[in-house]
């Protein structure tokens, strides 16, 4: 099993930043392709993005591209989505992921509770 946390989550105005978080226990933490994904009030949940076990790749979906970008610390055992220039459309309910990478996207075979990322006009 794999516990995921995560922080970061607020309310915004348009054009502003907010980095989450994601802090995980449980298995080794770089054993797992790690990503985001979100929700957003009547639609349904949407990839966001993915990193590797160890980094080196990443992938994120058309709609945060050159505004959003994933990382993680394996020393941390943390997970990171730096947003930038956001936009109201951008708001939804943000859940962290660990499972196995499947480019462009992944398979989930852990979720985190959400976190809440609002972004007024």
């Amino acid at each position: 099993q794999v516990q995921l946390v995560e922080s970061g989550g607020g309310l915004v105005r348009a054009g502003e930043s907010l980095r989450l978080s994601c802090v995980a226990s449980g298995r080794p933490f770089n054993g797992y392709a790690m990503g985001w994904f979100r929700q957003a009030p009547g639609k349904e949940r949407e990839f966001v993005a993915v990193i590797n076990s160890n980094g080196g790749l990443t992938k994120h979906a058309d709609s945060g591209k050159d505004r959003f970008r994933i990382s993680r610390d394996n020393g941390k055992n943390t997970l990171y989505l730096q947003m930038n220039n956001l936009k109201p459309e951008d708001t939804a309910v943000y859940y962290c992921t660990a499972g196995i990478l499947e480019i462009p996207t992944m398979k989930p075979n852990y979720w985190g509770q959400g976190t809440q990322v609002t972004v007024s006009s």
